[in-house]
C-alpha cells in the first residue's frame, strides 16, 4: 500500500552546542566507574564504537566498557534516566535517545555537547545514522532527521502510518525502513520522501528491525519473527520456531547466525531454515532488550535485569557483575 506522508522542513537548533558548567561531567575514577549502579538495571541499547569499545545504555545511565575484559571505562550522567536508543555519528560522537529528548555526548571529554527537548515528541525510541551521515530519530509521534554537525533539526515526517517509529534500519539501497505500530514504512533518505508501506504483518506492531546478510529485512513483532523482501515489499516467511514469541531484538553474528532476543529468552537460529540452534542459559534475565554480536569476541545482551554476555566457545550466558541487578548477584552467590 502506497501511503503519502507529509514532510516539513525545519531549521531548529538542537540545543546548547557548548555546554553550561552544569553539564560538565568529569570522567570518574575507575573505582567509581566500577561501582554497582542503582535503581532500574534494564539495559535497553548497546552501541559498539570505532575504537572497539562498547557503549551500554540503561535506565541507570550511560557506560562505556572494554568488551574484551568487561572493565567499565567511563560513565556519563544524563539529564534523563529513561534511555532507549544509541547511535554513533561519523566523527565518533554518541547520540542518546531518551524518553525526555535527545542528547549528544563527546566520548573524548565525557561531556554533553548538545541536547534537544523540542522534538515533535521527546520520547525517542530509535536512532540511526544514514549513508550520508544524517541522524534519524524515531519518536512515538513520528520521525525526525537531524544534522549531527550543525545541530539542526532538518526534517520531520508527519502523519507517519502507525504513528510510532519504534525501529529503524537501512536496506541495501540505503533506503530507510521504519517499524511502526502498523507495520513497515520505506523512506528515501536522499529526498526525505516516503516510498511505500507494508501493513497487515503478523503480530502487528514492529518492535525490532535489522537487515540480514542476504538483503532481507528481519522483523520482530509481539508474536513472530518475520522475513521481508525490501525490493518487492513482500513478506517472505514467518520463522516457525519463533511463532508466538515476543521478539524485541534481532542481530546477526559474523558467521551469519541469527540471534533473537525475546521476552522469554535469547535464541540462536539458522538463517536459511530458521531452525533452532540453541537457547542461551544463565543471562541476568530472560527478558532480552538489546544485542551486540561480535563485540569483544562475545555476544553482548542487554536484559531487564542488567548486562550479560554469551561465550562463543561454550554458548553459555554470563552476567556483567558491575552492570547487573543486585538481585541477580545475590541469586548467583
Amino acid at each position: 500500500m502506497l501511503n503519502l506522508l507529509v514532510l516539513s522542513s525545519l531549521a531548529l537548533p538542537l540545543g546548547e552546542l557548548h555546554p553550561s558548567p552544569a553539564t560538565l561531567y568529569p570522567l570518574p575514577s575507575i573505582a567509581q566507574a566500577q561501582a554497582p549502579i542503582a535503581n532500574d538495571y534494564r539495559v535497553t541499547a548497546l552501541q559498539p564504537d570505532y575504537t572497539g569499545d562498547l557503549w551500554v545504555g540503561s535506565w541507570a545511565g550511560l557506560s562505556r566498557i572494554d568488551p574484551e575484559t568487561g572493565r567499565v571505562l567511563q560513565r556519563v550522567r544524563l539529564p534523563s534516566r529513561t534511555l532507549q536508543a544509541l547511535a554513533q555519528d561519523r566523527v565518533g560522537r554518541i547520540w542518546v535517545g531518551t524518553f525526555d529528548g535527545l542528547v549528544r555526548v563527546d566520548p573524548r571529554t565525557n561531556v554533553i555537547t548538545a541536547q534537544n527537548f523540542q522534538l515533535p515528541s521527546n520520547r525517542v525510541l530509535s536512532l540511526l545514522i544514514d549513508s550520508r551521515g544524517f541522524l534519524w530519530g524515531g519518536t512515538d509521534r513520528g520521525l525526525v532527521m537531524i544534522s549531527p554537525d550543525r545541530g539542526l533539526l532538518m526534517t520531520t515526517v508527519q502523519n507517519l502510518p502507525g504513528v510510532s517509529a519504534n525501529a529503524l534500519t537501512l536496506d541495501g539501497n540505503n533506503d530507510l525502513w521504519v517499524g511502526t505500530l502498523n507495520g513497515l514504512v520505506q523512506i528515501n533518505t536522499a529526498r526525505a520522501a516516503p516510498i511505500r508501506e507494508i501493513d497487515n504483518l503478523p503480530g502487528g506492531a514492529v518492535q525490532s528491525l535489522t537487515l540480514g546478510p542476504r538483503g532481507n529485512l528481519w522483523v520482530g513483532t509481539a508474536s513472530s519473527l518475520l522475513v521481508v523482501d525490501p525490493v518487492r515489499a513482500e513478506l517472505v516467511r514467518s520463522v516457525g520456531t519463533m511463532r508466538g514469541r515476543n521478539v524485541q531484538t534481532v542481530e546477526f553474528d559474523r558467521a551469519g547466525n541469527v540471534w533473537v532476543g525475546t521476552t522469554s529468552g535469547l535464541f540462536k537460529l539458522k538463517p536459511d531454515s530458521g531452525a533452532l540452534l540453541g537457547q542461551v542459559p544463565s543471562l541476568p534475565s530472560g527478558d532480552i532488550l538489546a544485542l551486540s554480536p561480535n563485540t569483544g569476541n562475545k555476544i553482548w545482551a542487554g536484559t531487564s535485569e542488567g548486562l550479560g554476555w554469551v561465550s562463543l566457545t561454550t554458548g553459555e550466558g554470563n552476567p556483567h557483575w558491575g552492570l547487573v541487578s543486585p538481585t541477580v548477584v545475590e541469586a548467583l552467590r
